[in-house]
C-alpha cells in the first residue's frame, strides 16, 4: 500500500468505527468507505506563497450561520489543465486553512468545498497536497458547523484529486 492508501484506510476506518466519526449511527451501518479520486501526483505541490504585508481579519460564515474567525495570510497560483489558477490561505489559531471549491462541485464533489491544511516550509514556500483534500463534517452529517469556502477560493477547473462526494 502506498502512504496516501494507508491514510485513505485509517480515515474510513474512523468513519466507520469511531465514537466521534461525524457520521450518525444509522450512517455508519452500511458505510462501505469513503470515494475518493485516484491519486494525483500532478496536484502534490510545493507552491510560493505571497504573503499579504498586512493580514486583514476576515470572519468566515459557516453552514449554521456563525461565523469563525482567520487571517487571510496569503496567495498562491498554480497551474490545473493548462490554466492557471490563484487560492488564498487563511490562518487561525488552530493553523493554515485552505478551503476550496472546484468545477467539479455538486456533481463528483462537496457542492459546499472541500479543504486542505497547507504545511508552511522554509522560505515563503508550502506544501499543497490535494490528494488528502476532504469534505467538512456538514457534509456527511447537518448537525456539523463548517466554514463555507469564500468566493476568491471557488474555481472554475476540476481538481481530480482527494475526496469525491458522499452519497447515504
Amino acid at each position: 500500500m502506498t502512504e496516501l492508501e494507508d491514510f485513505r484506510a485509517e480515515k474510513d476506518d474512523f468513519f466507520g468505527t469511531h465514537p466521534q466519526s461525524p457520521l450518525t449511527s444509522e450512517q455508519k451501518k452500511d458505510f462501505q468507505g469513503l470515494k475518493y479520486f485516484p491519486e494525483n501526483e500532478s496536484l502534490r505541490l510545493e507552491v510560493q506563497v505571497d504573503e499579504f504585508p498586512v493580514k486583514p481579519g476576515f470572519e468566515m460564515q459557516t453552514s449554521t450561520g456563525s461565523v469563525q474567525h482567520y487571517e487571510k495570510f496569503g496567495k498562491f497560483s498554480f497551474v490545473v489543465d493548462g490554466e492557471t489558477v490563484e487560492l488564498t490561505i487563511y490562518q487561525s489559531q488552530h493553523g493554515f486553512f485552505l478551503p476550496f471549491v472546484d468545477a467539479l462541485a455538486g456533481v463528483e464533489t462537496y457542492p459546499a468545498g472541500r479543504y486542505l491544511e497547507p504545511e508552511p516550509l522554509p522560505g515563503g514556500r508550502f506544501f499543497v497536497d490535494f490528494n488528502v483534500a476532504y469534505n467538512p463534517y456538514c457534509a456527511y452529517n447537518e448537525m456539523w458547523s463548517c466554514p463555507i469556502t469564500p468566493a476568491e477560493n471557488r474555481l472554475k477547473v476540476p481538481i481530480r484529486a482527494g475526496e469525491k462526494l458522499f452519497h447515504d
